[in-house]
């Protein structure tokens, strides 16, 4: 049979941006901080991204970071003195993985997240802890019980214990935003199928103080995310205090979360990442449990810069977390405009591109994409070995691209806000552009115009695809206050010589981001019109273009199956051989929790693609960013990516905050 072949383009959100570096200060004796005897030490050497790292040495020097200097989320040793010619060695880890997290290196072995599992069941995800020896010799193991989906492990300091954010053998609930429905459970290294749920809900991010005591964040009763503790017997492991209720640590009026502690159980501090009112900064901050009072650690180094995810040398005397390493800082300081990123499909290629929606030229020489949608450029053009980028349209509000396959220099876009009502004013947009202006002494094209193609009273009009031809142009449209899909002349539009509109689908539900199969047989597109009333839940659907032969592809669950009624599928697109089927879904549920991390829409996306009837599913990504607006071309020439510092451009280090995390908090308690 035959192999999905050739290249994908696809965006994430932020992790270009992010340029995380892991550093370290000094815990100092006293509550008050002073810059200078912080002495701030950066331990990864600014290559790709480096975070949620744990000290793997008694000194504070070795540490156990992530990195995504492979094209995935790898897990990396940095020992002190490294340079260029002594890179981080690897660690071991799950082979083929696309996702590691949380390495703690404990006993002479390193325990982490991995998602190289697959279990098997849509909306579960495949996060689980394993367990693997530092010499290499030995074999990965699972410490997750089959079924089960762990989290966020802590490794006590005598590496007899280990604590999990779980959702035990649950389906994923659907939620991202603020905390995971998850608990905190304990076991034994040595008996990880006898465990005890310790914190029974929402519980998340455990750390161990000593044998006995555990910390961990969830959001109190008064909407603040706050740090509790829990008391456990090491030799039943059960919660100490009757009844078992956690007690809250730190006060309401701030958000604290992802604590740290000394794993030793000495010392008064605890560590946690707040965010305050009045200040955008999420910080690094000291907490004594005793006199209940602050200290502020990183806002004294670094006070425009987010830091996230302490974590304590085992002695107390230093304290880790990464942070945008710094304009001008050695290591990687652009973001490129495309990024390798490796594939689970041999035959696959697959690149992030720094923009959104891309699209491929007809001879895959250039690749077409957008900007945010808000401040940066509508429309740019890079060429497909990511050596150069020019501007089209200056123009922020443009969304999706779709290049004509038979004119070289005509892109449609959509123009006008993006996520809005059925009767919002966007319009379908020609830009014709001259391809011979782009060359390597210029950066625009000079004489690119954006020319309308509907009408502005006829609602919200936008992702466009065109027909193989080049003739026809099929797009979604509010025109009768409902979103269906319509098709237009390409050239003419619906312009003033009267362009024919001719709707291709009808009905009281929402039809959206069509696409054309390169053979010209079928459009592929989005809808909700099996459960209208909900908004959150989206299908793929195939359709001739005369409208006949409607139906549905079933990807999580046969017809009738609740599995498949709870799909939310987007951003579908068509195999170059027309054959598969690639699209963004929530089907893997999520890796991480997401407070722990910056903003993510919904960091449940992830790229799949199957066959036309919905079989052979396979995941192409997997990680906790949110992945989506997928192209899928021939196979091209990247050689240029792998050479010296990649070409790209500023500002690295500009991300937000998670968006639905804010200090508009009514404090009851």
């Amino acid at each position: 049979m035959e192999r999905p072949a050739g290249t994908i383009l696809f965006a994430s959100v932020g992790v270009n941006t992010f340029g995380f570096d892991v550093f370290s200060v000094a815990v100092p004796e006293h509550d008050a901080a002073d810059a200078k005897k912080l002495d701030e030490r950066r331990h990864t050497d600014g290559v790709s991204v480096n975070f949620n790292a744990q000290f793997a040495d008694d000194a504070g020097e070795t540490v156990a970071f992530v990195s995504e200097r492979t094209g995935a989320a790898s897990l990396f040793l940095s020992r002190p003195g490294r340079s260029e010619h002594h890179p981080p060695e690897p660690l071991p880890s799950a082979e083929g993985s696309l996702f590691h997290d949380r390495p703690t290196v404990r006993g002479g072995r390193v325990y982490f997240v991995s998602a190289h599992e697959d279990p098997n069941k849509p909306f579960q995800s495949w996060a689980a802890v394993y367990a693997a020896g530092l010499d290499g010799h030995g074999k990965v193991e699972r410490v997750t019980p089959r079924g089960v989906v762990d989290m966020s492990p802590a490794v006590s300091a005598s590496g007899d214990l280990i604590a999990v954010a779980s959702y035990g053998d649950r389906p994923w609930a659907f939620d991202f935003r603020g905390a995971l429905e998850t608990e905190v459970a304990v076991f034994r290294a040595s008996d990880p199928a006898s465990r005890r749920v310790v914190v029974a809900e929402r519980g998340g991010w455990p750390a161990w103080h000593g044998e006995r005591t555990l910390f961990f964040h969830r959001v109190a009763d008064d909407g603040w995310w706050s740090v509790f503790r829990v008391d456990i017997s090491p030799d039943t492991l059960e919660p100490t205090v009757a009844g078992g209720e956690p007690r809250r640590v730190t006060p309401p009026g701030l958000h604290c979360f992802t604590p740290a502690a000394v794993a030793s159980g000495g010392g008064r501090w605890i560590a946690v990442a707040t965010r305050r009112k009045g200040r955008a900064q999420r910080h690094i901050e000291l907490f004594d449990v005793e006199s209940g009072r602050f200290s502020p650690l990183t806002e004294v180094l670094n006070p425009e810069l987010h830091h996230y995810n302490p974590f304590f040398s085992p002695s107390g005397a230093r304290l880790g977390y990464h942070r945008f390493r710094g304009a001008g800082a050695q290591g990687e300081s652009v973001v490129p405009y495309l990024q390798p990123v490796r594939s689970p499909v041999s035959s696959l290629r697959m690149l992030r591109v720094n923009g959104t929606f891309p699209s491929f030229s007809p001879d895959a020489s250039h690749i077409a994409v957008n900007g945010d949608f808000f401040s940066t450029p509508g429309v740019m053009v890079l060429k497909s070995d990511g050596t150069r980028r020019w501007t089209i349209s200056k123009e922020p509000g443009l969304f999706y691209t779709t290049w004509s396959p038979t004119e070289r220099g005509v892109v449609f876009t959509s123009a006008g806000p993006i996520f809005e009502t059925p009767k919002a004013t966007v319009r379908i947009a020609r830009v014709e552009f001259d391809l011979s202006e782009l060359t390597d002494d210029r950066n625009e094209a000079t004489a690119a115009t954006v020319r309308a193609i509907t009408r502005p009273e006829s609602g919200n009009d936008a992702f466009p695809a065109v027909s193989p031809c080049g003739r026809w142009l099929v797009f979604r449209s509010g025109r009768t206050g409902h979103k269906n899909l319509y098709v237009i002349d390409a050239a003419r539009g619906e312009g003033e010589d009267g362009g024919v509109v001719r709707r291709l689908t009808e009905g009281e539900w929402i039809d959206t981001m069509p696409s054309w199969s390169p053979d010209g047989s079928l459009i592929a597109f989005s809808s909700n019109r099996h459960d209208p009333a909900n908004p959150a839940v989206f299908s793929i659907y195939l359709v001739r273009p005369d409208g006949t032969g409607l139906r549905r592809v079933y990807v999580a669950g046969p017809e009738g199956s609740e599995e498949a009624d709870k799909e939310r599928i987007n951003h579908v697109c068509f195999s170059p051989d027309s054959r598969w089927l690639l699209f963004t879904a929530n089907l893997g549920g999520v890796m991480a929790e997401p407070v722990a991390g910056p903003n993510q829409f919904q960091p449940y996306g992830d790229l799949y693609l199957c066959r036309l009837d919905g079989s052979d599913l396979r995941r192409l990504t997997c990680n906790a960013y949110e992945n989506g607006t997928p192209a899928w071309g021939p196979e091209i020439g990247v050689e240029a990516l792998s050479l010296g510092e990649p070409a790209g451009e500023d500002p690295l280090g500009q991300f937000d905050e998670p968006l639905w995390l804010t200090c508009d908090v009514s404090t009851t308690a």
